[in-house]
């Protein structure tokens, strides 16, 4: 029989060593010098989801000046940044921040239970295979919001009958060479989008299947003003004001998305038509049912998918799949895509929280049945967080600011001597979902998520300029009950 390793105890447990994992771990390092902690990530390597998606193109679909950190300037000149770039900054953020020495790889976190006698939390996790016991007084989780292990399949009709290679874009195969082959791509969000002009490279043509259309903008692949600011500023002030630049220009463009919808939609319209020329085209292929930002809108560097089209290497079929053949995809109208390469970018399969299973005192956490607390803890689960970004923004913003209101209730629970925070949600509260966006990945899988609020700290905001006035301000006790070394509820507990 295979024997433990001896439980390992830290004050803080932070599960994920991507983006916001070590984002969190250094902004931990530099508020809360003084607590120990530990980063689990299941993955032998850091970088999250820049480590797992390695299809050709792969690229940020936000400005990695703001997906960039606070603290460490982003160096190159491209706004829609390679995947490897990134998971290279990321690699160097953990290097140069003494984090890397601090991860332990291979840790698949299974449960989390909460005891109120012990004010902790034990975390039962597998270690490259072995079961072991993390213990912690804080546990932070950075785990994403989708599952690693399983994307969204849907039902591909008579899938069996075809005789070419099928490939989900989460398991790229390596080395896999598409020289003078014809490819379809499924799917008409971020993924497809990347896919179709990287492939289209090499490929006798590439196909951009379809059901219904999807919004998408052109935007400079390189941040032209960010050149010349590091020409005349220290680069951490570059750095800084071209995210103020770039968070002010991408919520503006949002607000203008919601309150102006109509106006939007012909702006975006006008953008696909100085690349394809073409109304009845762009009409059929580039129009959504929906309004934009009801879905997250996607961005291509310098219009490269409109180039494709128009030079003849890709195009985009507007349709629904009847049925596989033989040859390739069989489609509602009648016709025929062959194909020896279809691509299923069919989009990924929510998951909250790591798919980790939480109890507190012995009573299993369904969280769907919680509220989210500034969209980083939960009703009733006590000294637990987690990072979650914007729908519409970089996924760092919300991140970092999480962040750091951790070690700012931290540093108060230190002051005050305090164990234990938990979020205290009002009676009869109205419960809306998480998130508001109509995306069939966030339809499917929502309901398994916290609830959010309507106002006060329990609205999940996807403004990030008002969310990052609110947290510099935010009242610690806000909503919050603490316990002192007694575990007895504390006076400094406030409620809203």
């Amino acid at each position: 029989m295979t024997r433990s390793p001896k439980n390992e105890h830290r004050d803080v447990v932070i599960v994920g060593a991507g983006l916001s994992g070590i984002g969190s771990a250094v902004r931990l390092k530099q508020e809360c010098p003084d607590r120990t902690f530990t980063v689990l990530e299941s993955r032998s390597a850091i970088g999250g989801t820049w480590d797992l998606f390695r299809y050709p193109g792969i690229r940020s679909d936000s400005d990695a000046f703001t997906m960039s950190y606070p603290f460490r300037p982003w160096a190159s000149k491209q706004a829609i940044a390679p995947g490897g770039d990134i998971r290279e900054y990321v690699q160097a953020a953990a290097t140069e921040n003494g984090i890397d020495e601090h991860i332990r790889f291979g840790t698949v976190v299974r449960s989390a239970s909460w005891s109120s006698t012990n004010a902790r939390w034990t975390v039962q996790a597998d270690v490259h295979g072995v079961p072991q016991t993390f213990t912690c007084r804080f546990l932070h989780l950075c785990t994403g919001y989708y599952s690693y292990e399983r994307p969204h399949e849907p039902n591909l009709p008579q899938i069996a009958d075809y005789t070419g290679q099928v490939i989900h874009p989460q398991f790229w195969p390596e080395g896999l060479d598409v020289t003078g082959k014809r490819v379809v791509v499924i799917g008409s969000g971020a993924t497809a989008v990347t896919l179709v002009p990287a492939l289209a490279k090499s490929a006798a043509h590439v196909a951009m299947l379809q059901r219904s259309p999807s919004y998408v903008l052109a935007m400079p692949e390189n941040d032209h003003v960010a050149g010349l600011l590091r020409k005349v500023l220290p680069a951490q002030t570059a750095h800084t004001v071209v995210r103020a630049k770039n968070m002010v220009l991408l919520q503006g463009i949002y607000e203008l998305c919601r309150k102006r919808p109509e106006l939007a939609k012909r702006l975006c319209r006008k953008v696909v038509l100085s690349y394809l020329k073409d109304e009845a085209y762009v009409d059929k292929h580039f129009a959504p049912r929906y309004s934009p930002w009801d879905q997250r809108l996607c961005l291509v560097p310098d219009g490269d998918l409109f180039k494709v089209i128009r030079d003849g290497s890709a195009s985009v079929v507007t349709d629904t799949i009847a049925r596989f053949v033989r040859q390739g995809i069989e489609l509602t109208s009648g016709q025929i895509l062959e194909a020896d390469v279809v691509v299923t970018a069919t989009g990924l399969r929510l998951l909250p929280l790591g798919g980790t299973k939480f109890e507190t005192d012995g009573v299993p956490v369904d969280l769907s049945d919680t509220v989210a607390y500034r969209a980083m803890m939960l009703s009733g689960v006590p000294n637990l967080s987690f990072c979650f970004g914007y729908s519409n923004n970089s996924w760092t913003l919300r991140a970092d600011l999480s962040s750091r209101y951790l070690c700012r209730l931290l540093n108060h629970m230190r002051r005050n001597d305090l164990d234990v925070a938990t979020p205290t949600a009002p009676a009869g509260m109205k419960r809306v979902p998480f998130l508001d966006l109509t995306s069939g990945y966030v339809s499917r899988g929502i309901a398994d998520f916290p609830k959010a609020g309507t106002n006060g700290p329990w609205a999940v905001s996807q403004n990030h300029l008002k969310v990052a006035a609110g947290f510099r301000r935010a009242d610690l006790t806000d909503a919050m009950t603490f316990a002192g070394r007694d575990r007895t509820p504390s006076p400094v507990s406030g409620g809203r």
